[in-house]
């Protein structure tokens, strides 16, 4: 008897149906969802500031409350940190999950509530499962154990009230005891805060194990894969994990690593499936191998928002709801949640793609692109280049970061790449061409500024040393978890320090 044939029918399949609505019932939905926040909040220090019990239409909450930033939320979370108590959400807040957005010194503290961990990030889990085993009826998922690639969490040293740590971590620590029974490593090892350390513990504990199914960012999966397949001799995972079949992937772009798990991870029974998972919420699944787009999960303890990107920055954006958006057209996220985050910006940028159901990707951060020059270069933009150079030139992608040059000896400006390649290109200068023809061809602001090399001139590759950015955040105590190298950036500042350690 196939227990995941079994688990499926009883479990996950009337969920499915219930996730099928999303193409015909997504006003109805989001509103039920605010509707619902608002009523829970109203008696909180916040609900009663903005008299939630008197607001009854999204026009009304769109006019009553202002826009937030991590700026605006930090000293109520400074208060809930302390052991104060019904501030932004009825119920305790003892956990914070420590942003992994950026990697520079300073650190957002998001608060995680029990309801937020049940109605958000664990459904999300559940759903993407759910999703997946109604594409893949003869799957066996259950027959073996999963692997989850986390984080770590350590007690908060001001305070005797609170928890910090990775998001991936607080779900480990607190995910109910029988799922424990289906999941590798054990919590203790999933929970070490040094990552070289982790890495060698899991080895130990999965090699033997039957591992079906894989879950964890891309960057630092592959980490461990090469570490499992150098410790073991083996040149594929599949003779490691003859059962493996599906990777749960997010938190960075998969495209840059695809080729990579195509030579670890030979079957063609292997499925992956991305899944936008946040330290402010779970927010979309891939429902489509066929569709790299994800499905905005909408019945969840979240409401959306979104404000065109043009839009962001100024001291009044305008937000639309759901409803309101328009197919291709960027905007950043904004969210209230049931851990009591409220019309607050998490500082990514997506662009939907269907609205019958509500489908999206993802296109950058808020803060992580280029345009020192007006050519407005997104994430989005060098994902696209960078995979056709690749495909080109033959190369392969394991980590890059790219910054502009505002004026060099010769009075010239250009964007400067940072690359590490897992297989060099077979003709450098190429692959620099057609990641600058891809992008001009993409992207009409930069294709403006590259016109006649006035304003901007070709693009410069460096090539990175074996290991930099491993190294790099290794200086910077971010190995491992959810840490993410900054794609674009609008300063020198990561390059630079980058650079020093290429020399």
């Amino acid at each position: 008897m196939n227990i995941t044939s079994l688990l499926n029918k009883a479990y996950f399949a009337p969920r499915l149906k219930e996730i099928g609505q999303y193409a015909t019932r997504s006003e109805e939905l989001q509103n039920g969802v605010l509707q619902r926040l608002l009523h829970l909040a109203a008696g909180t220090e916040w609900g009663k500031k903005y008299n939630y019990a008197d607001i009854h239409t999204y026009d009304e909450f769109r006019r009553r409350l202002p826009i937030q930033t991590y700026e605006e939320v930090k000293p109520y979370v400074s208060r809930l940190r302390q052991g104060e108590q019904n501030l932004l959400w009825p119920s305790e807040i003892k956990w914070f999950a420590k942003s992994s957005g950026t990697t520079n010194d300073k650190s957002k503290f998001i608060p995680v509530s029990r309801e937020s961990l049940k109605d958000t990030h664990y459904r999300g889990g559940q759903d993407a499962v759910a999703i997946y085993l109604g594409q893949n009826p003869q799957s066996r998922f259950f027959s073996g154990k999963g692997l989850i690639l986390g984080g770590s969490h350590a007690p908060n040293l001001s305070s005797n009230h609170s928890l910090v740590g990775d998001l991936s971590a607080i779900l480990i620590e607190n995910i109910p005891s029988i799922v424990n029974l289906i999941r590798v490593p054990s919590k203790q090892t999933a929970l070490m805060s040094d990552f070289e350390e982790k890495m060698e513990a899991i080895a130990r504990e999965t090699i033997g194990a039957n591992v079906t199914n894989l879950s964890g960012v891309p960057s630092w999966m592959l980490v461990l894969i090469k570490h499992i397949l150098d410790k073991t001799g083996k040149r594929t995972l599949e003779e490691v994990w003859p059962n493996l079949e599906v990777f749960f992937h997010g938190g960075v772009a998969f495209t840059p690593y695809r080729e990579q798990y195509k030579q670890i991870i030979r079957s063609p029974k292997m499925h992956y499936v991305e899944t936008y998972n946040a330290s402010e919420g779970y927010f979309g699944t891939q429902n489509d191998p066929a569709d790299p787009s994800m499905l905005l999960m909408i019945d969840y303890g979240i409401f959306y928002e979104f404000i065109p990107l043009e839009e962001v920055g100024k001291e009044n954006p305008h937000a639309c709801c759901l409803e309101e958006v328009e197919l291709g057209k960027n905007y950043a996220v904004v969210i209230s949640t049931s851990a009591g985050l409220w019309r607050y910006q998490i500082g990514d940028t997506v662009r939907f793609t269907s609205k019958h159901p509500y489908k999206f990707v993802i296109t950058g951060r808020t803060k992580h692109f280029i345009n020192a020059f007006g050519e407005e270069l997104i994430v989005d933009n060098a994902e696209k280049g960078l995979a056709r150079a690749c495909a080109e030139t033959g190369a392969q992608v394991t980590e890059y970061s790219a910054a502009p040059v505002f004026m060099d000896a010769n009075a010239k400006c250009r964007h400067q790449w940072l690359i590490e390649f897992a297989k060099m290109p077979d003709d450098l200068q190429k692959f620099a061409r057609i990641l600058d023809d891809t992008l001009k061809e993409i992207n009409s602001d930069y294709e403006a500024k590259r016109q006649n090399n006035l304003a901007l001139q070709p693009l410069e590759v460096i090539v990175a040393r074996p290991s930099l950015f491993h190294d790099w955040l290794a200086k910077k105590g971010k190995l491992g978890g959810q840490h993410k190298i900054p794609r674009l950036s609008n300063t020198r500042q990561y390059i630079e320090e980058m650079l020093e350690l290429n020399k």
